[in-house]
C-alpha cells in the first residue's frame, strides 16, 4: 500500500466533506499540520467540528478555518491565545466544548484503543460535569467521558518512513499520537522521509498502521507563538 501522496490536495481533496469531524495536532503553534490545515481551508468544507487543544493564534493554523467560518463546533482546552476564536465564541457564533487537556488526550487515546469511556475525577464540581454521568468510587466522585472519534486526523512529524512510522521533535509531540489514533483516516505531514528500514525501531514514536496518507513539506515555516524581547537598560 503507497501511503505517499504527492501533495495535500490529493491527500485531502477526494475524503474531504461538509459536516466531518477532525482530530488536528498540536500546541499553540508547536507541532500544528499548517500545510493541511490551509488544504482544508481550500476545500471549502463547511460545518466542521475540530478537536484540537486550541486553534493557535489569529492568522495562522486552524484560525484559518474559523476566519473562512467552516468550522461550527470547537472541542478544546483553551481559547485565549486566539481573539477571533474568543470573539466567534462569545458572540455566541461559535460552538465550544470545553474540554480539560489531559481528559481529551485520553479521549482520543481511548478512541484509538477501542475503549467506549473512561471515568476521571479531573471536572468533578465545575461546568465540565453538566450532562456527564457521575458515580463514586471508594468514596470519591468521577464523570464518565466518552472516546473521540474523528473522520479525519491531521498530524504533524518531524520524520517518517514510507510505512508510516512517524517520529516527532522534541515538544512537538504534544497531542499529535493521541489525534492520530483516533481518526478513521490519519494524514501525517512530515519534514523528512525516508526508506522503510532506515529508522531505529527505539526511536519511532507512533507505528505506521495508524497512517493512512503521507504528505512531505521540506519547508516549513518555523512560527513563534508570543516573542519576547529584553529591554534595553542604558
Amino acid at each position: 500500500m503507497n501511503k505517499i501522496y504527492p501533495d495535500s490536495q490529493s491527500a485531502i481533496f477526494d475524503i474531504i466533506q461538509d459536516n466531518m469531524v477532525l482530530a488536528v495536532g498540536g500546541f499553540g503553534l508547536c507541532g500544528i499540520p499548517e500545510m493541511l490545515i490551509e488544504t482544508v481551508r481550500d476545500s471549502n468544507a463547511q460545518n466542521l467540528t475540530c478537536i484540537s487543544n486550541n486553534a493557535g493564534i489569529d492568522g495562522i493554523g486552524l484560525s484559518l478555518l474559523l476566519e473562512s467560518r467552516q468550522v461550527k463546533k470547537m472541542i478544546s482546552s483553551y481559547i485565549g491565545g486566539n481573539k477571533e476564536f474568543e470573539r466567534q465564541y462569545l458572540a455566541g457564533e461559535l460552538e465550544v466544548e470545553l474540554t480539560p487537556q489531559g481528559t481529551m488526550a485520553e479521549k482520543l487515546r481511548a478512541a484509538g484503543a477501542g475503549i467506549p469511556a473512561f471515568y476521571t475525577r479531573t471536572g468533578v464540581g465545575t461546568v465540565v460535569q453538566d450532562g456527564k454521568e457521575i458515580r463514586n468510587f471508594d468514596g470519591k466522585d468521577y464523570l464518565l467521558e466518552m472516546a473521540l472519534h474523528a473522520d479525519i486526523a491531521l498530524v504533524k512529524a518531524y520524520k517518517a518512513d514510507k510505512a508510516g512510522n512517524l517520529v516527532f521533535r522534541k515538544t512537538a509531540r504534544n497531542i499529535n499520537p493521541d489525534c492520530a489514533v483516533a481518526g478513521k483516516i490519519t494524514i501525517a505531514e512530515v519534514e523528512q522521509l525516508v526508506e522503510i528500514g532506515d529508522l531505529d525501531p527505539d526511536e519511532i514514536h507512533l507505528l505506521g498502521i495508524y497512517i493512512d496518507r503521507i504528505v512531505v513539506n521540506t519547508n516549513p515555516t518555523k512560527h513563534i507563538e508570543i516573542r519576547t524581547v529584553k529591554t534595553k537598560t542604558v
